[in-house]
């Protein structure tokens, strides 16, 4: 669809929609960035052999407009995109509870906007993202997304008031898991192992678990029940985490993440 794409913010994440772009199909030379520092820019055309361009001029020439910039920041951008965005461009944006009317009140009432919530994962294509689309996107525009997420790992289309609900799961699911990550590798480091040897433990039990349940086709349940003997090892520890009420607490923290990404949307 898009024969021109405007990157506004190419930080790390706006870098890895970058190279998405490309894994998808769409050509380096067809790729803007719009950045404040020179040398950042320096940077992406020697990785990716893209162009920099200032934003009047990248706006003025794309039919898709990525804004990766930080959302604190976006107020400030919108009155200088407005004037030189087309009419027919694609907006797509990757700012955390940012919606996709303020988004559009803040164009002049742009009517093609697309609201993406990625996650950390996605600068190696691993990602998990969720998107909701305005009543203005094409059929043409919508295969661009799809296209477009496909290579930054997989995706799903949400209604926009389900967007703080993802961001909880989603979203904010990698610290999540990180932070389980340094709480077993802590607890081996108590049981005697060296914090080398546990680190080394656990990320390979983790990452084989990880690829067992996406490989295997069980569910996560039946997956837990086979590696777990009545009143053996496995059973005394998940108890622990039963008795502390462990579902309660993730559940707990999901909805606070959730919570603030609402927050942060007024």
């Amino acid at each position: 669809m898009a024969n021109q794409i405007a990157v506004v913010g190419a930080g790390v994440m706006g870098e890895a929609f970058i190279a998405a772009l490309i894994r998808s199909g769409v050509p380096a030379s067809s790729i803007h960035a719009v950045v404040r520092r020179s040398e950042r820019g320096d940077e992406l055309v020697t990785k990716y052999s893209m162009s920099v361009k200032s934003l009047e001029e990248a706006l003025q020439i794309s039919d898709v407009v990525l804004l990766g910039i930080k959302p604190q920041g976006l107020a400030d951008l919108m009155p200088e995109i407005a004037p030189h965005l087309r009419a027919d461009a694609l907006v797509i944006s990757l700012l955390a509870g940012k919606t996709i009317a303020g988004i559009s009140a803040g164009l002049n009432n742009h009517s093609a906007i697309a609201r993406v919530m990625p996650n950390t994962p996605t600068l190696i294509g691993k990602g998990m993202a969720g998107y909701s689309l305005s009543s203005g996107v094409t059929d043409a525009q919508k295969k661009f997304v799809q296209s477009l997420l496909a290579a930054t790992g997989k995706a799903i289309e949400i209604p926009e008031e389900l967007q703080n609900a993802l961001t909880g799961t989603s979203g904010s699911g990698p610290a999540y898991f990180f932070r389980f990550v340094e709480a077993m590798v802590d607890g081996a480091v108590a049981m005697g192992l060296s914090r080398k040897d546990a680190t080394t433990l656990t990320i390979q039990t983790i990452v084989g678990a990880a690829a067992l349940l996406d490989e295997s086709g069980d569910t996560p349940t039946r997956l837990r029940e086979k590696v777990t003997s009545l009143k053996g090892a496995t059973a005394e520890a998940l108890a622990v985490f039963d008795e502390a009420g462990i579902s309660q607490i993730v559940a707990d923290a999901m909805a606070a993440s959730a919570r603030r990404a609402g927050e942060l949307a007024q």
